[in-house]
């Protein structure tokens, strides 16, 4: 079952990969889950211009480099994380005892005219 399970890593890597570079501004002209020439030539130069050891191989420095991170990582909810992401909110003259609730107007974010909410 394990060996079933390692083409989907390998392939959600290459994927993230492609996205990653794509959004660093190299030019990545399909998102396929195969690990093409043009892509790893884009990940040699990423590498170069980040000092990076340019192997073309998608390891952890590069990824760290690129802000890939994996699943369980980013959906773990560590203490570490919710309380920077707390402190990160209650910078200024405040004591950081406001209640969420005071906080609230602050932050809102509002949605489209017709309800529904859009990322274009």
């Amino acid at each position: 079952m394990a060996l079933a399970a390692a083409p989907h890593a390998v392939a959600n890597d290459t994927v993230a990969l492609k996205n990653a570079l794509y959004g660093a501004g190299y030019d990545i002209n399909n998102v396929t889950p195969q690990m093409d020439e043009s892509t790893r030539s884009a990940l040699t130069a990423f590498q170069r211009d980040q000092g990076l050891d340019a192997s073309g191989d998608l390891n952890n420095a590069t990824k760290e480099a690129l802000g890939i991170v994996a699943v369980q990582v980013a959906a773990s909810g560590s203490p570490a994380n919710a309380s920077a992401s707390r402190s990160a909110g209650t910078s200024g003259s405040g004591t950081g005892s406001e209640e969420p609730a005071a906080r609230a107007g602050q932050d809102d974010v509002e949605e489209d005219d017709d309800g529904g909410w859009s990322f274009f």
